[in-house]
């Protein structure tokens, strides 16, 4: 849809009117919208434009109780179930770590924020939105039955902001800057990869070396970092649970990294869907979006720790998970066992 034909906001509400059965997030495709787009149409009406501030809203959250908090990108959603709590504030990057709700945020990608009230039959659903400023969804915070709806409501009127037009403009400018056509030679990358002592030297890693993380993992040798079948995830997730092996999976977009550390008990497959629906935890992965799946070794000072990364086709991670592993331990053999017996790409199959 061109700018011309861009939909008005009461178009917007009248084809959400017409289609009620129809997902959000589809309903932004069709008219070729962002999400926020179609939670600003409903502003003065079922929506309230607040602060966008992360650490504002961090400030605030923990008043609320018990609530989901649901981060997602394009092909995986994340929702935990808990409260919000051991938060750190900070301009570049803000941290929670409950029990439940653990969080990596990066408040300068959140640039905008709605109170949404839903209804949902004869039910008052209540959330708060936060997206960045191509209209992404970043993260939400929906209320539960014991979430407390007066410090909702106390949250909403301390953030409410003066602008509330139902108008919304996408910011499609490119968030990396930074540059990824490094010329790398195959031993400079495992030379620099091999001397690595902490997993979150990676991303300075590639930083440095100007190299994207694909083309790291797809450069790096066989012995860091090898292809697997893209059914590998389903796989892993199918062990853990038999094997009752507590993970982390981490869901990652512009603005947040939602993280579960735990075991995980109920997974099922809903067309090209697969599924944790556990009692705090629920994830909803798209199988049929992972282009390629690996298994990536990274050195630290208590040995290598093991990653399972999908990436999608144009090369961007969905999804990722380790074994479950305290600081100063060595990695769990159960986890690599599982791992290093995932189906790889192209093994071959006897007749």
């Amino acid at each position: 849809m061109t700018e011309t034909t861009r939909p008005t906001p009461a178009a917007i509400r009248a084809f959400r009117a017409e289609n009620p059965k129809m997902r959000e997030r589809d309903i932004a495709a069709r008219l070729d919208i962002s999400e926020a787009a179609l939670v600003a149409a409903e502003v003065g009406i079922s929506a309230i434009r607040i602060d966008a501030d992360a650490n504002r809203f961090l400030e605030r959250v923990a008043s609320l109780g018990e609530v989901m908090a649901l981060s997602r990108n394009e092909s995986a959603v994340h929702e935990k179930i808990g409260v919000y709590e051991n938060i750190k504030s900070g301009v570049q990057a803000a941290i929670v770590l409950g029990e439940n709700i653990d969080l990596r945020i990066f408040p300068k990608r959140w640039a905008h924020a709605f109170a949404v009230t839903k209804i949902d039959g004869d039910q008052k659903k209540l959330s708060l939105q936060f997206f960045d400023k191509a209209g992404d969804a970043v993260h939400k915070v929906h209320l539960r039955p014991d979430s407390n709806v007066d410090a909702y409501h106390t949250i909403v009127a301390e953030l409410r902001v003066e602008d509330q037009s139902q108008e919304f403009a996408e910011d499609r400018s490119g968030y990396d800057n930074g540059e990824t056509d490094g010329d790398v030679s195959r031993d400079e990358l495992r030379d620099h990869w091999s001397r690595m002592t902490d997993t979150h030297e990676f991303f300075g890693m590639l930083k440095k070396l100007k190299i994207g993380r694909q083309d790291a993992i797809r450069t790096v040798g066989d012995d860091y970092a090898w292809k697997l079948e893209t059914g590998a995830v389903g796989e892993m997730m199918q062990a853990s649970v038999r094997e009752g092996l507590p993970i982390m999976c981490f869901v990652a977009n512009e603005g947040t990294v939602q993280i579960h550390s735990g075991p995980i008990f109920n997974v099922q497959t809903m067309g090209p869907w697969i599924n944790v629906m556990d009692p705090t935890f629920h994830l909803h992965l798209r199988q049929d979006h992972i282009a390629e799946a690996w298994a990536v070794r990274k050195p630290t000072k208590d040995g290598h720790v093991t990653s399972l990364e999908a990436y999608n086709a144009k090369g961007e991670m969905i999804i990722q998970f380790f074994g479950k592993r305290k600081e100063g331990f060595d990695e769990r053999r159960d986890w690599r066992a599982i791992i290093e017996n995932l189906t790889r790409a192209g093994a071959s199959v006897a007749a």
